[in-house]
C-alpha cells in the first residue's frame, strides 16, 4: 500500500533576544549586511527607516531577503544539512534539511533592536505514517515497504507540513 510523502518546514526566528551563538552571529551579520544593501533601494532624498516602509515605496526592495541572507549562508552551511536545536519525542536533537529560506521579518536602520529575521529549514521527503499522541510519525524510507524505521516529531509552533503527496486525508 502506497503511503503519503511529506516534507516538513521548521522555522527559526532570530532577533536581539536570541541566545544561541550562531543566532547572535546571524543577527549581527545580517543587520550589517542589510545596512549596506538597503542603500541600493532607499531614497537619498527621502529615506525610510524600516524594511516594511522600504517595501511600500520600492517593491524592488524585496530582493533584500536574498541579498541580506547571503550573510547567513556560511553559518547555516556549518550545520552540514542537519539542524541540531530541534528535539524529537525521544529528545534526539536531529532535523535533517535539504534546503532553507531566509527572510527579513522587519528591521530598522536606526534601531538594531528591531532587526528580526526568519530561517525556514525544509526536510527531505518523508513517508508520512500518521499522527500519534500529537506527533508526526514519519520515516526517512520513502520506498513502499512493509516495515519502517520511524521518527516522531511533536506537533509544535514553527513546525509544519509544507508539502504533501499522496491520496487520502492527513
Amino acid at each position: 500500500m502506497a503511503k503519503a510523502k511529506i516534507r516538513l518546514a521548521l522555522r527559526v526566528i532570530i532577533g536581539q533576544s536570541s541566545i544561541a551563538n550562531w543566532e547572535k552571529y546571524i543577527f549581527e551579520d545580517t543587520y550589517k549586511e542589510y545596512l549596506m544593501q538597503q542603500q541600493r533601494f532607499n531614497s537619498k532624498e527621502e529615506p525610510v527607516n524600516t524594511f516594511r516602509e522600504l517595501l511600500a515605496v520600492n517593491p524592488g526592495a524585496d530582493q533584500l531577503h536574498f541579498l541580506t541572507g547571503i550573510a547567513a549562508d556560511s553559518y547555516i552551511a556549518q550545520f552540514n544539512k542537519s539542524f541540531y536545536r530541534y528535539t524529537d519525542v525521544l529528545g534526539s536533537t536531529f532535523f535533517p534539511f535539504t534546503g532553507y529560506k531566509f527572510d527579513i521579518i522587519n528591521t530598522d536602520i536606526t534601531d538594531v533592536s528591531k532587526h528580526k529575521v526568519g530561517i525556514t529549514f525544509y526536510s527531505p521527503l518523508f513517508t508520512f505514517l500518521g499522527v500519534i499522541n500529537n506527533a508526526y510519525l514519519v520515516s526517512l524510507n520513502t520506498d513502499d515497504t512493509t516495515g519502517y524505521e520511524t521518527l516522531m516529531s511533536p506537533l509544535q509552533p514553527q513546525l509544519s507540513i509544507c508539502y504533501y503527496e499522496g491520496e487520502g486525508e492527513l
